[in-house]
């Protein structure tokens, strides 16, 4: 046996049986990290969708205090668990008071980075201020606003569902998961909607004629479109762009004669499509307030439908919605449970509610586990 010295000590090594090297720490540094799923405020609704997201996926809910100084108002979170070098994943739903949510959002989520996590998801089903991502008038783009905010505040990943427009996943500097919930909707008029085979699918208007179009070719039913509308959303006239100028000396060149724009007309609503004897479904993503959808109804109604059902992702439902559905021609409004909304119900028995925690769960499990998210979108045309 040979015999080889080390700093002055005589060591025997067998060249039958060489030392075994220890490989643990390389082994630590391959494997990925857990993570925690976290809710962002202690609103029934949210903790509620949480639970049944964490329930589905095998693990706790997250550890942690969201709320508000009772003398200041601030917002104040406080972790109770270690999150080093996991992935995080943020409920929020958004209520009422949809700058509180946001505040909430942004300080858990900074709480979260300044605790070494290794990536904030946040799953935020009805994304806030969706609305206000064009330029109008005088205004700002707001929803771009909110996502340079949220990427400050240290989000790295956003799961959301039916974005208010596609277009917005591009104000972003991070990735943008927008989950479909059609195919809930889809299966619930599938399964509860007696002799849905006489349905038409209704867009309310032009510009939800695409979604429309989506639906009744998924259930291979006819489709009608609303054309028109009853009262005028906006009018030129009151942005003070038609008022005359200050009078003052023109000197120089007086301005070229540029064609004028002619002003639009709104025609008298019409329905081009068939629903006489039908059940008519009107589908949109964002039901909030209802005079449109209740406007729809009857001339839906007028024109011979039988039965009017309004399908629609987000059902904000804000102020006088519950009690103009339940005075309306409307037989049951049916929308996900991504927004709260179990006052409203309360206050209508109409409204509906379809879970969606299982599409939301599956996209934690799948973005944790590096897995491709393609299969949600199955099916799923760019123009959807």
């Amino acid at each position: 046996m040979p015999v080889r010295r080390f700093g002055g000590h005589r060591s025997l090594v067998s060249q039958s049986h060489p030392p075994k090297l220890s490989y643990g720490y390389t082994k630590m540094n391959i494997s990925r990290g857990g993570y925690r799923v976290f809710s962002a405020n202690s609103s029934t609704a949210c903790i509620e969708l949480a639970k049944k997201i964490t329930e589905r996926l095998g693990v706790e809910l997250g550890k942690s205090v969201v709320y508000q100084e009772s003398n200041s108002g601030e917002t104040r979170v406080d972790v109770k668990e270690s999150v080093r070098g996991q992935d995080i994943f943020i409920i929020q739903t958004i209520p009422r008071d949809v700058n509180t949510a946001v505040m909430e959002l942004l300080v858990m989520a900074y709480a979260l980075k300044t605790s070494c996590a290794k990536n904030i998801i946040g799953v935020i089903p009805y994304f806030p201020y969706s609305k206000q991502c064009k330029m109008r008038k005088r205004g700002s783009i707001v929803c771009k606003l909110l996502a340079s905010m949220l990427a400050k505040a240290g989000l790295t990943h956003i799961i959301t569902m039916d974005l208010h427009q596609k277009e917005i996943q591009g104000f972003f500097n991070f990735p943008v998961d927008n989950l479909r919930a059609s195919p809930f909707l889809i299966q619930y008029i599938q399964e509860e909607i007696p002799n849905y085979r006489n349905a038409v699918i209704v867009a309310k208007s032009p510009s939800a004629a695409k979604r429309a179009q989506s639906y009744a070719e998924r259930l291979r039913l006819g489709l009608a479109v609303i054309h028109g509308e009853a009262h005028h959303s906006e009018s030129d006239m009151a942005d003070g762009r038609h008022s005359p100028p200050l009078s003052r000396a023109i000197t120089g060149h007086t301005g070229l004669e540029l064609p004028l724009m002619m002003p639009k007309e709104k025609p008298p609503i019409t329905v081009v499509g068939d629903v006489g004897g039908r059940i008519a479904i009107i589908v949109d993503d964002i039901i909030d307030d209802v005079e449109d959808f209740v406007a729809a109804a009857e001339i839906l109604k007028e024109r011979g439908a039988y039965k009017i059902y309004v399908m629609a992702t987000h059902g904000l439902l804000s102020a006088e919605a519950p009690r103009l559905i339940e005075e309306s021609a409307v037989d049951e409004v049916v929308v996900t449970n991504t927004v709260p909304h179990e006052i409203q119900k309360l206050q209508c028995p109409k409204i509906k509610t379809v879970d969606v925690s299982m599409i939301l769960a599956e996209a934690i499990r799948r973005i944790h586990n590096g897995e491709s998210m393609a299969y949600l979108f199955r099916n799923i045309a760019m123009d959807d």
